[in-house]
């Protein structure tokens, strides 16, 4: 891709997994990249790996958010594409304690209200500009165990589907990826209910890359690359009831294992 053509795009949560996975396949594809997350050496590592810039730090926190978005704007002149990326899973049924909660809902779904307070205006005063989500299947369906992730990923899309209904005709696209199970370290902690993650067969970080890659050439706001989502997410709105009474003899299955 000739420099000039190059996207000006930034990654968040970059570190590991798929973050990790979208910003190497980005570059690889010669655009213009920027990553961040809180482990510094991890990824001003991957940086020198991919050719990229490294901007480790806060992407959750306002002044976290801004200082992020200032320091993209200097080293790549704009931003034409933010991936929110970065996201937590933080306790485990109603014994989710208040800190969990807040953690998960400051990092889950604040971080993207408030990069899209900075991002937005001005995408919508040039004519473009996109966002893409990493949200989850559990941001579509639930996941079992997992409350403050299952509630806090419904708010990132549906954060998501309000910004893509406000601005779609003001050029800005909205994306939202929603992957079942996918190897990653939340993955491996998933302890009993890695089967259920595993249900349609994990990914590896890299399928959702390229699922990612792929979206970035259209405006489709749901991004599946577990294509079977899109029958659960069928299931639940036109069945709730048959929907939760099937997920909760899962739930029962998990209690007698």
């Amino acid at each position: 891709m000739p420099e000039a053509d190059a996207r000006r795009i930034v990654v968040t949560g970059a570190a590991a997994g798929i973050g990790r996975a979208i910003a190497t396949r980005l570059a690889a594809e010669g655009e213009r990249v920027l990553v961040n997350d809180l482990d510094a050496n991890a990824v001003h590592a991957l940086a020198h790996e991919i050719g990229a810039i490294a901007a480790p730090g806060d992407a959750a926190s306002p002044e976290g958010v801004a200082e992020l978005v200032g320091v993209a704007r200097e080293w790549l002149g704009g931003i034409d594409v933010w991936f929110g990326n970065a996201g937590v899973d933080r306790g485990r049924g109603l014994e989710a304690d208040d800190e969990e909660w807040s953690e998960s809902w400051e990092v889950n779904v604040m971080a993207h209200v408030r990069a899209a307070r900075l991002l937005v205006p001005e995408w919508v005063s040039r004519g473009g500009g996109r966002y893409v989500v990493t949200a989850s299947a559990a941001g579509l369906l639930t996941m079992l165990g997992a409350p403050a992730y299952s509630a806090t990923k419904h708010g990132a899309v549906a954060f998501a589907e309000w910004l893509s209904a406000t601005y779609r005709h003001r050029g800005v696209v909205v994306q939202a990826i929603c992957p079942q199970g996918v190897r990653t370290r939340m993955f491996d902690e998933a302890g009993d209910l890695q089967g259920l993650l595993a249900h349609d067969g994990p990914l590896e970080p890299d399928d959702v890359a390229d699922a990612a890659w792929r979206a970035l050439a259209g405006d489709e706001f749901l991004v599946l690359p577990h294509p079977q989502v899109a029958d659960y997410y069928a299931a639940r709105v036109t069945g709730t009831d048959r929907w939760l009474a099937g997920m909760n003899k899962i739930q029962r299955g998990l209690e007698s294992s």
